[in-house]
């Protein structure tokens, strides 16, 4: 693609979507996103495209990024290759990854596809230092090569797992800086990858950038939006399905890709904040240029099985709302005392339980004409929602009195609005609610023209 017309459609895109939060740097080139959630903040660690007019990777740097909300991030560190024991610029900063113990910070990186190093700081953001002053992990360490990395902690131990086609996993020592074991080669059953969509390949079976996770007692392999399971960190892993497919693209969102196609290079990690889970991942449909990526994020769901619902792309994000749109309940910022649970629809539902039950959606913009909302419930028994400003304990706007539902389907129900304002944060307080009496599926607000109509 010509650059000039690619800078072009940058300056388009930096206009048309002022308001979105995907990528959530725009026009930066922050990628390989790994978020972790440290002092009730989230901090990206990733790897830094530096340039539009890059033809090729150039890397020079990795960055730390932070962000309270999830909408708004602020750069916070930088770390040069040449104050780690590569000692000189370098332009392969390849993907990174950090970890938290004993009150210190660990930030891996990737030295090139080769090596992989480690920083220390007393903070998330650093300042950092190069304490061993050698790979962490060298070359000949194994069969696989030891880069892009991920640092996952389960019940106190860290691991760190590494590769490209096949992955190896090694506990680490409490000290973070060295191994506690030899790595161990991962088992990976029915494997598929951006170049082995069949399962043929036995060369190429999965791709670089694995990442470990858990949920519900569940251990989850992935490398990209590829992903696979198993009952042990250790493996075998049982391959499942992608994250992402062709239905999850929003209009605009869906082009260009790579030269593999849409699941190729969607290097990125899973995380949770306030009950919600996550997918931070590498996009090209915004530049037009593989060699300069962006990151989004998008809200993840597991299905009753345990495994893990097709997102959507899209350039809303996560953690802020339009209110001429219709809103997924499961789409919440924050919760408390709330499941979400598949419905009948095919999609999502939430259900709050016994005690103080309450989601937040924050940075809801264009609520000033709203005069009605609409809530699609399922209720066993009646119930009342207080909708309040930012959290539980905020300044009550109105309430909504539901309705026993008629007969066992979703219904619409709709209540007048009190007290809002163009942007802001609202919180649903559910009272008098049993154990699955109520489900809510999504919401959407109404000006005075569509309620009537």
């Amino acid at each position: 693609m010509n650059i000039k017309f690619v800078k072009i459609i940058i300056l388009v895109i930096s206009v048309t979507f002022s308001n979105a939060q995907n990528p959530i740097v725009q026009n930066q080139g922050l990628n390989d996103p790994h978020i972790h959630i440290f002092n009730d903040t989230a901090y990206v660690y990733a790897s830094h495209d530096k340039s539009i007019n890059n033809d090729k990777f150039i890397m020079d740097d990795w960055w730390v990024w932070s962000s309270t909300d999830l909408v708004n991030w602020k750069k916070r560190s930088i770390l040069n290759p040449k104050d780690t024991y590569i000692g000189k610029d370098y332009s392969r900063c390849w993907a990174t990854d950090a970890a938290h113990n004993n009150g210190k910070y660990y930030w891996y990186f990737s030295e090139g596809n080769e090596q992989t190093g480690v920083v220390v700081g007393e903070t998330p953001a650093g300042p950092w230092k190069d304490v061993l002053g050698k790979p962490l992990l060298n070359t000949d360490l194994t069969p696989t090569h030891e880069y892009d990395m991920a640092i996952f902690e389960d019940n106190g131990t860290h691991y760190i797992i590494f590769g490209v086609w096949d992955y190896y996993i090694a506990k680490l020592n409490d000290d973070m800086i060295s191994l506690a074991e030899t790595p161990k080669k991962i088992t990976i059953n029915n494997p598929r990858g951006p170049y082995n969509p069949d399962g043929s390949n036995t060369k190429m079976p999965t791709d670089d950038k694995p990442f470990v996770h858990r949920y519900n007692g569940k251990y989850y392999l992935s490398w990209g939006c590829f992903y696979a399971m198993s009952d042990n960190v250790y493996g075998p892993y049982d391959y499942k399905d992608t994250v992402i497919k062709e239905e999850s693209f929003t209009q605009g969102y869906e082009a260009p890709t790579w030269p593999n196609g849409f699941l190729q290079g969607r290097h990125g990690s899973f995380f949770e904040w306030h009950n919600q889970w996550y997918y931070v991942y590498c996009d090209i449909s915004q530049t037009g240029n593989r060699y300069f990526r962006d990151s989004f994020i998008s809200y993840l769901h597991y299905k009753a099985n345990g495994e893990m619902a097709t997102i959507r792309v899209d350039g809303v994000g996560v953690g802020n709302y339009n209110a001429n749109a219709t809103i997924e309940a499961e789409d919440f910022f924050k919760s408390n005392n709330v499941a979400k649970v598949e419905n009948t629809k095919g999609g999502f539902s939430i259900e709050p339980t016994e005690g103080l039950s309450y989601v937040v959606y924050p940075n809801i913009k264009n609520l000033s004409n709203v005069v009605t909302l609409e809530l699609e419930v399922i209720a066993k028994a009646a119930l009342q929602i207080e909708v309040r400003e930012n959290d539980a304990n905020g300044i009550l706007l109105f309430t909504c009195n539901v309705p026993k539902n008629e007969i066992y389907t979703f219904q619409k129900r709709n209540f007048k609005t009190k007290n809002l304002k163009g942007n802001q944060s609202l919180c649903f307080v559910f009272k008098g609610v049993n154990q699955q009496s109520f489900k809510l599926n999504r919401f959407k607000f109404k000006t005075n023209n569509q309620t009537n109509n």
